[in-house]
């Protein structure tokens, strides 16, 4: 009988600008990976040829309330108008087949997430300097100066809670934020507390 270790939830965020989306597409275009990322949840209409399921899970407001007050999103948030949030039971079941899941989202789902599995693994994506940072943001091209200071201001807020993470990671190469990541994720799967979760969960079912 083959054991099935249970998946490992990994949690990256950072501040806006840093480069998360960037690291977390290298890592899944890495080949043989056992990787799903987290699909989420939401009350937007679905645009041109996106598919349920796939994209998002498209549900209704009302439906989306209920879970909220039945404990049954991971995180969630309001964006003009409409609800986003991960679904607890997608990920579980992901979790339960054996796939370490990937959530990429802002430091406060982060920190919701933290207070519903405190056991996940949370990676803070931090940017090499301010300066840095910055400049990055700059080379959007795509908002004025006084958004840019704003978002500045709120990264800086947000660097100030990278302790609440189990990792912090420079990304100061995307190869290199990505080796890292890598390094860690394989890391938690020798955690002992998560070993033997599921050394003694396999146990008592043979």
């Amino acid at each position: 009988m083959r054991l099935i270790e249970k998946g490992v939830l990994i949690v990256i965020s950072g501040p806006s600008g840093v480069g998360k989306g960037t690291v977390r597409a290298a890592i899944f275009e890495q080949e043989n990976h056992n990787l799903e990322y987290s699909i989420s949840m939401t009350t937007r209409n679905p645009r041109q040829g996106e598919v349920d399921g796939e994209d998002y899970f498209f549900t209704s407001k009302e439906d989306f309330l209920e879970r909220i007050d039945q404990g049954q999103l991971l995180e969630w948030a309001e964006f003009v108008g409409n609800y986003y949030g991960t679904p607890l039971d997608y990920v579980q079941k992901k979790l339960d087949e054996g796939k370490d899941v990937v959530l990429e989202i802002e430091v406060q789902g982060a920190l919701q997430v933290k207070n519903v599995m405190p056991d996940a693994c949370f990676i803070f994506i931090a940017p090499p300097s301010m300066p840095e940072l910055r400049k990055r943001i700059l080379g959007r091209g795509t908002e004025e100066i006084e958004v840019v200071n704003k978002r500045m201001a709120k990264a800086e807020a947000e660097i100030g809670l990278a302790h609440e993470y189990n990792y912090i990671v420079i990304n100061d190469t995307v190869d290199n934020a990505k080796e890292r990541i890598m390094h860690i994720i394989e890391a938690e799967h020798s955690r002992s507390a998560r070993v033997l979760e599921n050394y003694n969960k396999n146990i008592a079912e043979l």
